[in-house]
Parts: C-alpha cells; sequence; structure tokens
C-alpha cells in the first residue's frame, strides 16, 4: 500500500495524469478511505511542488500540470469524502476583481490552496464588489482573496473591503490581494490583511490567516452579524 501512495504522490508531482487517476481509483476500490488518500498521497504530492517552486526548481507550467492533476484526484475521490467541510484547513472565497479578466496567477492559486487542503469557492474573473460580498455572506469563510492584474482594476480592491464593512462582514473575513501591480504597502494601505507576492506566498498567507478567521466569525456572530 505505502509504494501505491508513494508512486501516486510522484504521479502528482510530475503531472502524470493517467497515472495519478489510475492509481486514485485503483486505491479507492481497494477500500481505502478517501481521507487518507488525500492525506497521504495527494497533499504531500502537491506539498513537493510547492516547494519546489518556492526553490524555482520548477516554473508556472509545471505548477499548472500539477494542480491540474491533483484536481483530477480530487474528483474522483470528492463523493466519498465528507458532504462538509470536515478535515479541510479552512474555506477560501477568491476572484480576479471587477474589470480584470486575467485569471491564470488566480486559478494557480486555487489549485495550490485545494491542494494545500483548503475548501476553496473560485468566483472566476470580472468579480464585483457586490457579488464578493454576497459570497462572503453564503460561504463565510475565513479568507476572502481578491486578483488583480492590471493598475486600472484594483481599486475595486478597497471598494469591495468598503462594501464588506457597509454589510456588516467585514470582521467575519479575512482579506489577501495579489497581482502584479499589488505591493505589500499597498494591501496595507486598502486595509487588507495580508499580500501573496505570488503563489506559494498566498498559500502560506492563507494557512497563517485561516485559524484567525474561524476566531474572526466567531466574535462576529456574539455581535449578531452574518
Amino acid at each position: 500500500m505505502s509504494e501505491s501512495f508513494e508512486v501516486l504522490r510522484q504521479a502528482i508531482v510530475a503531472g502524470d495524469v493517467a497515472t495519478a487517476n489510475r492509481l486514485t481509483m485503483q486505491l479507492i476500490a481497494e477500500g481505502v478511505p478517501a481521507r487518507e488518500i488525500l492525506e497521504t498521497a495527494l497533499l504531500p504530492g502537491m506539498q513537493i511542488v510547492g516547494e519546489r517552486m518556492k526553490a524555482e526548481e520548477c516554473f508556472i507550467p509545471e505548477v499548472l500540470l500539477s494542480g491540474r492533476t491533483m484536481q483530477s484526484c480530487l474528483d474522483t475521490i470528492r463523493p466519498h469524502l465528507a458532504a462538509d467541510d470536515a478535515g479541510t484547513i479552512g474555506k477560501v472565497v477568491i476572484g480576479t476583481v471587477q474589470g480584470d479578466l486575467h485569471d491564470i496567477g488566480k486559478n494557480l492559486v486555487v489549485m495550490l490552496l485545494e491542494g494545500a487542503g483548503f475548501s476553496v469557492v473560485n468566483l472566476g474573473r470580472d468579480v464585483t464588489p457586490a457579488q464578493f460580498v454576497a459570497a462572503v455572506e453564503e460561504h463565510k469563510p475565513d479568507v476572502l482573496g481578491m486578483s488583480g492584474l492590471l493598475t486600472t482594476t484594483i481599486p475595486k480592491m478597497p471598494e469591495t473591503i468598503d462594501a464588506l464593512r457597509s454589510a456588516g462582514l467585514r470582521e467575519s473575513v479575512l482579506v489577501i490581494v495579489g497581482g502584479a501591480p499589488v505591493t505589500a504597502r499597498y494591501a496595507e494601505e486598502i486595509g487588507a490583511d495580508a499580500y501573496g507576492a505570488n503563489a506559494m506566498l498566498a498559500v502560506d498567507e492563507c494557512k497563517r490567516l485561516a485559524g484567525m478567521g474561524t476566531q474572526a466569525r466567531a466574535r462576529t456572530r456574539g455581535k449578531g452579524t452574518r
């Protein structure tokens, strides 16, 4: 069994969709719990990819391929996992801000977040402040992520934060922003809680924020807001 897990981990790292899918289905057929497959093979595989990306030993095309392989395996085991979010390390709602149609970087972050064990709600691109607010109210995430690749669209980030505040939801969620024109200073100026300089650092920041998000929601519910 341990050999199958190791081969599956390496298939994730290599972006070998066919092998990864075959092994995942084989393990499910043998009665291996889906959670064990996730925690023993899939997540460690993406962890290796993340570490290599940080060390600049692999680059975005390879990471995307590994992410897609991981996603395919997740689609296979998802029906066998608990229907709720038990076992995930947190929930993230993420999207590219209004007026911006770029989503390659954001989608990479989504793949890496899922690979790290997050439950992710991907709103796509050209997301309005009102849509972000509605998603936060509906899904009650620990973290809200906003991406922007154009200097003309990133002002939608503070607009969204203001909209959250107006809706009484700002204290219920932690906000991370990122994208080429975004800087740590800009994130601080607009009142965001974190800044993702690149995809892997964004995931690291989301991990840091996730536990804080649970506490924030508890504080907000105590005040009678949603």
